[in-house]
Order: structure tokens, then C-alpha cells, then sequence
């Protein structure tokens, strides 16, 4: 089941009688058996399900309180085209935060169900916040101008999508400083993969974390 805060978040996104997702039990479920490779920050990989459709929801990691006071709203990050982008512009939204790779196995399934929820949710104050990253198996080798044209053009994406960052080590983006310091996962600090998610509630708080394997489609059964 979601924790309760990670259901809320996405309650408060419904106005009364809307309706959700089908679920996936009346959906189906389906998944592909794919290897993960070393990446270079040591990870040494794992034989994983990785979700093609919406299958039934696995609980997010459990999130830790920060020790800091911070919100999201505190950063500026540079957008896909290099402009600067101040956070507190997507106050009183729900976000979804997801490193993003245009190669992975996970790549077709998170663009093509993070698209389609977007479009189900984006005039219901939710956003989806995409950073591109190349740190797990150089599987996001493009220049931004290159994974624009991928994302925009292959899965009609119209969530915004951010310059690429480093989600780890000693390059690492200052607000993924904030998110994995808000909600520690598997490996502790370090982002496992490609398309790990963090939900963001309308205070700009992290509320809950999930491993890259978890389907958006999960996220707000």
C-alpha cells in the first residue's frame, strides 16, 4: 500500500469524483527481465523486473525527515535550453522528481506512463521535473539540444526537462543534495539507477521515494 503521506499528496490532486488510473489489476500486469551493468559509481547491478505496464503498486522506500529546514523551493536549476529556473515557481504543486536516460531499458515505459499521467494531472496542479543523467552506463550520452528532440519527438513529452546533472558523487547537483538528503533509499545516499522518483508534496517537501523499477502508473494507485 502507499504511506499515507505519498497518498495524500496525490488525493489532494483530485477534485471530488475524479477518477484515477485503472488500477493495475484491471489493467494487467506485465514485466521484462532486464540485467543492470556496473555503472561507474560502483554499483554492481541486479536482475530486476522492470514494469512495461502498470502492474500492482510496491511501496515507496520509507523517506527520513532532512535535517535541514530547506524546501525545494530554496534552488534554481538551469532548464533543458540553459535558462535559469527558481524552484518556488512550481509552489503549491505536487512534483514528481525523476532522473531521466534516453538508452535504458526502463526508458520506454516511465516516458510513455509519465506522460500519461502528466497529461491526466497537469491542470490538477502536478508537475513532472525531468533531469537527464548519464552516470548509469552512459545511457544518457546526448547533448540537451539531442535529449529535447528524443523525449519531445519519440513519447510527446510536455513535462519540463532540465539540464543534465550528476544525481551522485562529488559533481552532484545540489537539489539531489536536498532530495537524498530528505529521503534516504537502498544504497543509502546514492541514486540505485535511472528513473528513480521522488514525490514532493505542496509544501515542498519530499514525502516519499521510489527505487527505478516502480511504475509511474504505481505511484498513485
Amino acid at each position: 500500500m502507499a504511506s499515507a503521506t505519498a497518498a495524500a499528496a496525490f488525493t489532494s490532486l483530485l477534485p471530488a469524483g475524479a477518477s484515477r488510473l485503472p488500477s493495475a489489476a484491471a489493467a494487467g500486469a506485465a514485466a521484462s527481465f532486464v540485467r543492470l551493468p556496473r555503472h561507474p559509481t560502483g554499483w554492481a547491478g541486479a536482475s530486476v523486473a522492470a514494469p512495461r505496464t502498470a502492474r500492482r503498486r510496491a511501496p515507496g522506500i520509507a523517506y527520513a525527515t532532512a535535517a535541514t529546514e530547506k524546501s525545494i523551493y530554496d534552488y534554481t536549476v538551469k532548464d533543458i535550453d540553459g535558462k535559469d529556473v527558481p524552484l518556488k515557481r512550481f509552489k503549491n504543486k505536487v512534483l514528481l522528481i525523476v532522473n531521466v536516460a534516453s538508452q535504458c531499458g526502463l526508458t520506454t515505459a516511465n516516458y510513455t506512463e509519465l506522460s500519461h499521467i502528466y497529461e491526466k494531472y497537469k491542470t490538477q496542479g502536478f508537475e513532472i521535473l525531468a533531469f537527464p543523467c548519464n552516470q548509469f552506463g552512459a545511457q544518457e550520452p546526448g547533448s540537451n539540444s539531442q535529449i529535447k528532440q528524443f523525449a519531445c519527438t519519440r513519447f510527446k513529452a510536455e513535462f519540463p526537462i532540465f539540464d543534465k546533472v550528476d544525481v551522485n558523487g562529488p559533481n552532484t547537483a545540489p537539489i539531489y543534495k536536498f532530495l537524498k538528503s530528505s529521503a534516504g533509499g537502498f544504497l543509502g545516499d546514492l541514486v540505485k539507477w535511472n528513473f528513480e522518483k521522488f514525490l514532493v508534496d505542496k509544501n515542498g517537501k519530499v514525502v516519499e521515494r521510489y527505487p527505478p523499477t516502480t511504475s509511474p502508473f504505481q505511484i498513485e494507485v
